[in-house]
């Protein structure tokens, strides 16, 4: 197509109890282009959902399960009874994930009071000196069984209670800070603590309480074990269902969200915005299938809308293309969409940049390794590469392009000797004379090589450059008569005057390369268009009976005239000039190939196992340079100049990308 999709504005009224299935059936088939936010507060179910699904990320997160970012394509909205199952789950994780912490804080508490207490049970000084000089505060005495458990629950983490002599045992030892020493004597006096005096003469630590703080680390450890191993069975057991709800959920979130933008009432909803009127047939059938006929729908034409026709609005902008050219479509939208109803340039793009690349990047080898990435990359290449699958289809464009261009030059990872005998064989068959390459780049990696051929490479460089300036302007002229743009279409400097001005400059050009001259008739071929351009705004005023004529006086209509022409000339000549770049780099990448051969070839003469391995190493290690950093600046020149050579022709306005609403971005 060399147009964008036509589109038409549509407005749904849609049942309460239907949005969900229409909103689905529309983020499915990424049909529909909504409007502005009317209300873009977020409404109560938006931020329960949202609560919904950041618990069970957490929940997720705790059992090591990595949930999507992204919906699964065959996900569908949940009901009820998928939230249900949710908070089954995450209630399940959340007492696991309580269990563990408390058994983490009462080890860390306990690990600490035995520590201390082996620490000083060897000391030779009394039970009741070590009380008072330790950070701990140590009571021991007995305690009713079954005020045990209510005890910890007051206490905390302010002190531990530890059983001495078994769970059942009425004997305790009880520890905390020292800052806490007052909060532990006050529970314990309310829980009927009786104290056991130590004897006065007693040294060090009682045995039976390093015995009762060790039992009971080593029981806490155990429960811990426990709880690890029902963490890992909960998880084996649920990733699965995890995975999905995670999904659904996302799913949820994204319709609610859409919803929370939405006109509605208390019964219905109204869902207004754009829809590729190729789409439309299809998708009224299809809702008026899944929601029973209860969907009222109604199209406008751009051409309809006052918004449209003032310019207070622009229609999105929907391309559709086949594999090869849609692969270049992100290279158009990184510059900015084009103007509805104005020409799609991404067939030009998609054919100049592999071409472009194929010409500063020629060599067999090295294109082919750009071709199998890009096939790695593609849809049926491995899942970790899936990221990189929107560089697919450029990467095998520049592959079979380089790899093209190096049957041209008879360079295969830079060895200029193997295509030596199929080149002969090939041109002496066409020709009847023989060569060693069909293009000769480098003029001393041939024989007689000669600078002229260099030359003529370069012009075929500015060729290319003016062919593609050319049909810029071309572009910029159908595109101001599409928009009603008269005065710049004919008079403007990228206008038919400034088209006239550059193939006529062109034409003249060559006519001189050639042996020519400049005659008489030239002057008029050239002052013609540059009157046309400096006196374009006046002759349009005059043509459409503006007044004044000129509009901001005589020195201001000059001074503006003659920057326009300075400015003219010195973009035609630059942009012109600017492509000989691709000769350039197509020169430089020549060079370093051929540095690379050198140096393998004279370390191969050498001769030797040290020899043999240098230069296997020396080609590897070359091609790989050339192939990631120089594959690297070729293509960023090439979008440079798609950018500055192109698009500057005739993207001086850009439109509104079609971005219809979806669950899977990806």
């Amino acid at each position: 197509m060399i147009r964008p999709r036509a589109m038409s504005r549509v407005q749904m009224t849609v049942l309460k109890r239907d949005v969900n299935t229409v909103i689905e059936y529309l983020g499915r088939n990424k049909a529909m282009h909504f409007d502005g936010a009317d209300n873009a507060a977020e409404s109560e179910d938006y931020t329960r959902k949202k609560e919904h699904l950041e618990r069970l990320h957490g929940c997720a997160e705790f059992l090591g399960i990595d949930l999507s970012d992204e919906p699964d394509e065959d996900s569908a909205l949940p009901d009820e009874q998928e939230y249900d199952l949710a908070e089954r789950y995450c209630s399940a994780i959340d007492y696991l994930k309580e269990r563990e912490t408390v058994l983490l804080q009462e080890k860390q508490r306990v690990e600490e009071a035995f520590g201390e207490a082996r620490a000083f049970s060897s000391l030779n000084a009394s039970f009741a000196d070590l009380d008072q000089l330790s950070y701990l505060t140590l009571r021991v005495g007995r305690l009713d069984p079954n005020a045990r458990l209510e005890l910890k629950e007051r206490l905390g983490d302010r002190a531990l209670i530890i059983p001495l002599g078994g769970d059942d045992s009425d004997r305790v030892l009880a520890a905390s800070s020292r800052k806490g020493r007052f909060a532990l004597d006050s529970e314990l006096k309310k829980a009927s603590f009786e104290a056991i005096t130590i004897p006065e003469n007693y040294q060090g630590v009682p045995a039976e309480m390093l015995d009762g703080l060790e039992q009971r680390l080593g029981k806490i450890e155990r429960e811990m074990e426990i709880v690890a191993g029902q963490r890992v069975q909960l998880r084996d057991e649920s990733q699965a269902a995890l995975r999905r709800l995670g999904s659904v959920l996302l799913m949820d979130l994204a319709a609610e969200e859409l919803k929370s933008r939405l006109v509605s009432t208390s019964s219905i909803y109204l869902l207004s915005g754009w829809i590729p009127s190729d789409m439309i047939p299809r998708l009224a059938a299809d809702l008026a299938n899944i929601t029973g006929g209860r969907t009222a729908i109604r199209t406008y034409n751009p051409e309809e809308i006052p918004a449209i026709k003032d310019g207070g609005e622009k229609v999105p902008v929907s391309l559709k293309h086949g594999g090869f050219v849609k692969g270049f479509e992100g290279v158009v939208f990184s510059y900015g969409a084009p103007l509805y109803g104005t020409i799609d340039p991404t067939p030009l793009v998609a054919v100049f940049f592999a071409l472009l690349f194929g010409v500063m990047f020629g060599d067999l080898g090295q294109g082919f390794v750009l071709l199998l990435a890009g096939l790695l990359t593609g849809k049926r290449g491995p899942a970790f590469l899936a990221k990189f699958r929107h560089f697919s289809i450029p990467l095998i464009a520049v592959g079979i392009s380089s790899m093209v261009m190096g049957l041209f030059t008879g360079e295969i990872f830079t060895s200029e000797d193997l295509l030596v005998g199929p080149t002969r064989a090939i041109t002496g068959a066409i020709t009847g004379v023989p060569r060693d390459r069909i293009i000769t780049i480098l003029p001393m990696a041939e024989k007689g090589g000669s600078i002229q051929k260099l030359f003529y490479f370069f012009g075929f460089t500015i060729g290319i450059g003016i062919i593609i300036s050319s049909l810029g302007l071309i572009i910029n002229i159908i595109n101001r008569f599409i928009m009603k743009k008269y005065q710049e279409a004919i008079f403007g400097k990228t206008g038919l005057a400034g088209v006239a001005l550059f193939w006529y400059a062109v034409i003249l050009a060559l006519r001189i390369i050639a042996g020519g001259s400049f005659q008489q008739f030239d002057l008029a071929g050239i002052l013609i268009p540059v009157i046309l351009i400096f006196f374009g705004p006046v002759i349009w005023r005059c043509i459409a009976r503006e007044k004044p004529i000129l509009e901001h006086g005589l020195m201001t209509f000059i001074m503006e005239g003659f920057v326009e022409m300075i400015e003219t000339v010195s973009t035609y000549i630059s942009n012109t000039v600017s492509f000989l770049r691709v000769g350039a780099f197509g020169l430089s990448h020549a060079v370093l190939a051929y540095i690379v051969f050198r140096f393998t070839e004279e370390l191969i003469h050498a001769g030797g196992p040290v020899g043999s391995v240098s230069a296997i190493l020396i080609l590897v290690f070359g091609n790989l340079v050339i192939i990631v950093l120089e594959g690297m600046i070729v293509a960023i020149q090439v979008v440079r100049l798609q950018y500055y050579e192109f698009f500057s022709k005739f993207f001086s306005d850009t439109g509104v990308a079609f971005t219809p609403f979806r669950f899977k971005k990806s």
